[in-house]
């Protein structure tokens, strides 16, 4: 499956310009099997999400979040709420919670704005279920400095697009092999280590290649 899992919508993200049934007809047109929607601190509700996955049948349509913690940006997936995951929550935190609700989390766009992030893992340990290694904000600098740390640590790599305008959707994307059904099967493929980076053909992709 190709499942792009890091996108904003207008809906509930303010800094995005894509509306929710645009992305999902996009998705479908652009050959993804899947989406995640991240919202920045906000997880849609069930209902809402079945309501919008109706009118792409065949495309599968989930939620995460994007939590600013402290220490940085971080996308999670599978927890049943984020009450126990608020803004300015501390990474050590949020990795309990992650792990308590047998969720995952990935480090969303590492060493982006100058974030230490090699100072996090040297503090925390490699703990990321996966790295953000592609995505439309993340550029070879800091895609070298990523590289560097999963040549050294178990833990995954992903793309993603982290779209907020809809030509971005898709640009990058992650390759799961088999049929994945729900968020928990998606945060349970990811702790795994089961996704793959790739990416769309005739796009701009910041981060190059994915391969």
């Amino acid at each position: 499956m190709k499942i792009d899992h890091h996108i904003h919508t207008a809906r509930h993200s303010p800094d995005s310009a894509i509306h929710p049934e645009e992305l999902v007809r996009h998705a479908c047109e652009i050959g993804l099997d899947g989406i995640v929607i991240t919202e920045h601190d906000y997880q849609w509700k069930p209902d809402e999400l079945a309501e919008l996955a109706a009118q792409a049948p065949g495309l599968s349509v989930f939620s995460g979040a994007e939590i600013s913690a402290r220490e940085g940006h971080f996308l999670v997936y599978g927890l049943p709420s984020l009450a126990e995951a608020p803004s300015g929550i501390l990474l050590r935190d949020l990795l309990e919670v992650v792990r308590r609700h047998d969720a995952a989390i990935v480090a969303a766009h590492p060493f982006r704005w100058e974030q230490p992030f090699d100072q996090l893992i040297a503090l925390h340990g490699p703990v990321f279920d996966a790295l953000e290694l592609v995505s439309n904000n993340i550029y070879p600098d800091t895609r070298r400095k990523t590289q560097g740390l999963l040549n050294q640590y178990p833990m995954g790599a992903t793309g993603s697009s982290d779209a907020h305008a809809i030509d971005v959707v898709g640009c990058y994307f992650s390759k799961f092999p088999g049929r994945i059904e729900s968020i928990a099967e998606f945060a349970a493929a990811l702790r795994n280590h089961h996704s793959r980076p790739g990416n769309r053909s005739g796009v701009y992709l910041s981060s190059g290649p994915a391969d």
